[in-house]
C-alpha cells in the first residue's frame, strides 16, 4: 500500500525544518523511502545523499552534511541508521540499525560484486565488497556507542521491527540509550510503518522542539476491546486520528492482585496499536485523579464527575456509542 493509497499528509509536521535521510546498504539517496518521507510531510525539507561506499567516506561526508545544514532530524535505516547512531548532538531516528555492519555483511553474502537498489546521481550500477571493506566496517561499527551523555540519550530512537531477519540489534541500543521501540514490520521500511509508526515518533521530536503541549486525552483500556480481547471496531483509526492533535493516553487499573495483569495490557497495546502507544500506558484506579483535558471511559460515577479536572466522556452511551463517534466528537472540536 503506497502514500497515495493513504492520501494521508501532514502539512504541519516539521514545517520549514530539515530532515536528512540516510539511506541503507547498496541502495542510494533516490530510494522511495526518502520520496515517501517528503511526501508525508510537505512543508518539510527532506535531504538524502547518496553515500560513498566506503565507510570513512560516507561518515565524513555525513559530518561535513550535519555540520553545513544542522538538521532538526537525522533518520537512518540499516546501515544508515548505524551511521545515524554516530552523527551526535542532533536529535535521531534508526530504524533497524545495523550496528554490526562488518558481520552482518558476513552473514547475510554482502560481499563481491554488488548492485546498487537505486539510481545514484553518479551513474554508478555496481560495486566490490573485498574482505578489506568488510574490516573497515567493521572498524566504522566501533565508533558506535562512545561519549554518549544524558542528553544525547534523551535525543535518539531506535525502532525495531519485529519480523527483522536481517538484524538483531535492540538489546543492544538498550545497553546505551532508553528510547528503544519494537513495531509491527521487517528489516525494508515501507509506506504502512512510515505512516504508522514512524511518522509518530517524529511528531513527539517536532512537539519537544517547539516546547509545544497537547491536551491530553486518556482512554480507559476496557473500553478498547471486546469480551474476547479484541479491538473494537474503529479504534486503531481513532487512536491515530486523536494522536495528530492531542497527547493520547491508555488508563488501567493497577492490579495489586495479579501483577501479570500489567503484563497483558502491555502486551495487549504492543500487539493492537503498538509505537503509537509506546510509554504511555498508564495504571491506576482512581483515574478520576489524572490531570488530563478528557477521559473516554464507561465508568461513570459522581466522584469521577466532581473530580477530574477535564470532561469526562460516556462511552458506549448517548453521542459516544462507538469509536467512529469518538472521531466525529473529537473532530469537531479540532485540538481544542
Amino acid at each position: 500500500m503506497s502514500i497515495s493509497e493513504f492520501q494521508k499528509t501532514f502539512p504541519d509536521l516539521m514545517a520549514g525544518k530539515k530532515i536528512i535521510y540516510v539511506h541503507g546498504f547498496g541502495s542510494a539517496g533516490s530510494t522511495h523511502t526518502a520520496q515517501a518521507l517528503r511526501d508525508l510531510m510537505p512543508q518539510a525539507t527532506v535531504m538524502a545523499p547518496d553515500l560513498p561506499v566506503r565507510p570513512e567516506e560516507a561518515l565524513n561526508l555525513l559530518h561535513q552534511l550535519t555540520a553545513d545544514e544542522q538538521p532538526d532530524l537525522i533518520i537512518g535505516t540499516s546501515m544508515g541508521g548505524m551511521y545515524t547512531e554516530q552523527l551526535k548532538g542532533f536529535d535521531r531516528i534508526c530504524v533497524n540499525p545495523a550496528f554490526q555492519m562488518g558481520e552482518t555483511m558476513q552473514e547475510h553474502g554482502l560481499t563481491g560484486k554488488q548492485t546498487f537498489q537505486n539510481p545514484r546521481q553518479d551513474g554508478v550500477q555496481e560495486f566490490i565488497v573485498t574482505k578489506a571493506m568488510v574490516k573497515e566496517y567493521k572498524a566504522a561499527t566501533e565508533l558506535c556507542f562512545t561519549q554518549i551523555d544524558d542528553q544525547e540519550r534523551k535525543r535518539v530512537y531506535g525502532l525495531f521491527g519485529d519480523q527483522d531477519q536481517v538484524v538483531h540489534t535492540y538489546d543492544l541500543f538498550l545497553e546505551h540509550y532508553p528510547n528503544g521501540i519494537h513495531f509491527h514490520g521487517e528489516h525494508r521500511l515501507n509506506d504502512s510503518v512510515l505512516l504508522h509508526y514512524i511518522v509518530p515518533v517524529i511528531r513527539w521530536i517536532d512537539d519537544r522542539q517547539e516546547g509545544r503541549e497537547r491536551r491530553k486525552v486518556f482512554i480507559d483500556y476496557d473500553v478498547m476491546h471486546d469480551a474476547y480481547m479484541k479491538p473494537v471496531s474503529s479504534l486503531r483509526k481513532a487512536y491515530e486520528f486523536l494522536i495528530e492533535n492531542y497527547d493520547v493516553y491508555i488508563v488501567a487499573g493497577a492490579p495489586t492482585a495479579c501483577p501479570d495483569k500489567m503484563k497483558e495490557v502491555q502486551a495487549w497495546t504492543e500487539e493492537y496499536i503498538n509505537v503509537p502507544a509506546w510509554n504511555r500506558i498508564i495504571y491506576v484506579n482512581q483515574p478520576e485523579l489524572l490531570n488530563g483535558d478528557y477521559l473516554v471511559t464507561s465508568k461513570n460515577t459522581d466522584e469521577m464527575e466532581e473530580k477530574f479536572f477535564g470532561t469526562v466522556l460516556l462511552y458506549g452511551k448517548d453521542e459516544l456509542k462507538t469509536f467512529e463517534d469518538v472521531i466525529t466528537f473529537f473532530g469537531r472540536l479540532g485540538g481544542q
